[in-house]
């Protein structure tokens, strides 16, 4: 029961914070952006139009009825994912089909880069902690402290000018070659075009993740049921096993789903740098030429995105501690 009622308690926080944050989107894109939005969308693609065209394309952005109405639609639009066609980015498609074209790609990139940089970090962090001020600690902690400080964009030129200018390992951008291999030289074509955005991603976040785990677990390994355990004779490395390390995990977990905005926001400069055909440099081409069905269209997917991240993370916080379901 008890268990019930935390999940049911957590689904509604994530509703309503979805509701809240959709809310506020709506107000703030229109006192960051004041006055006529096809106005200022027109001057943005250098396109000259008379009144009535001008007229015609805020009927149809519904953009020519009251606010409350406009808020209702916004709301029915993000909760339906029902946004349009893009107005600029490619016009007269579909937009959900415009990001199906690119979310597979991007998805690709974000899951397996977050998941290396998740295992590589976490695994030398259980390290660090347990044998600290070793050589590979004091190495880990120095590249870790200098690629967390490090920009995903700096990152990324850096392996373009080593990696693919000086040594010609990796193509320096773009999803496969201009000629499309097929069969089995297709998937190895895409890999090594993957490979850099895929690497800068892995390393632009593993050092926190270390830095966290190293802390957390130095942390554990100081409390009182630690050196219980260990009085009683029990081995160093079930202590770490059994007792240090899941306890030590619960920061990381947390650290998981609040990097995940800035994994999102890193995606987007990977993408540009590296000219990945993925969402990220989708948004930016949106921004660019204010195609706002796109623009809505990424917010929406994004806040979703962030918002089942952090309920996945609170739901493993409460099954890894049972006290956090009890309170």
């Amino acid at each position: 029961m008890g268990t019930q009622r935390y999940l049911l308690g957590k689904l509604g926080q994530l509703f309503l914070t979805l509701l809240l944050i959709l809310t506020l989107a709506f107000f703030l894109f229109r006192v960051w952006q004041p006055g006529d939005p096809v106005q200022t969308w027109a001057k943005a693609t250098g396109s000259r139009y008379t009144p009535e065209q001008l007229a015609a394309i805020r009927h149809d952005w519904g953009l020519d009825v009251p606010l409350p109405q406009q808020y209702v639609d916004f709301m029915t639009q993000s909760l339906t994912f029902n946004f349009g066609t893009s107005t600029v980015v490619n016009p007269d498609e579909s937009v959900n089909q415009l990001f199906s074209e690119r979310m597979m790609k991007s998805l690709v990139l974000i899951m397996t880069s977050t998941m290396a940089s998740i295992v590589i970090g976490v695994l030398l962090g259980i390290y660090g902690g347990w044998k600290r001020q070793g050589k590979l600690d004091n190495a880990s902690m120095g590249s870790s402290m200098l690629l967390y400080a490090m920009p995903e964009f700096v990152l990324g030129m850096i392996f373009i000018l080593v990696l693919s200018g000086t040594f010609h390992l990796f193509p320096s951008g773009l999803y496969q070659s201009p000629i499309p291999k097929q069969g089995f030289d297709r998937y190895v074509d895409i890999g090594r075009h993957m490979a850099l955005p895929w690497l800068t991603l892995t390393l632009a976040f593993v050092g926190e993740f270390y830095l966290v785990m190293r802390s957390s677990l130095l942390d554990v390994l100081g409390e009182e049921y630690i050196s219980l355990a260990r009085a009683k004779g029990v081995r160093e490395k079930y202590v770490l096993r059994r007792h240090a390390v899941p306890n030590a995990l619960l920061p990381t977990i947390t650290l998981v789903a609040l990097s995940f905005g800035f994994i999102l926001s890193g995606v987007i400069t990977v993408e540009l740098v590296f000219s990945y055909p993925g969402v990220g440099l989708l948004s930016f081409q949106a921004l660019t030429v204010r195609d706002f069905n796109v623009l809505q269209a990424t917010f929406v997917y994004s806040v979703i995105a962030v918002l089942i991240t952090n309920f996945i993370a609170d739901l493993t916080y409460g099954y890894l501690d049972p006290r956090v379901r009890r309170a």
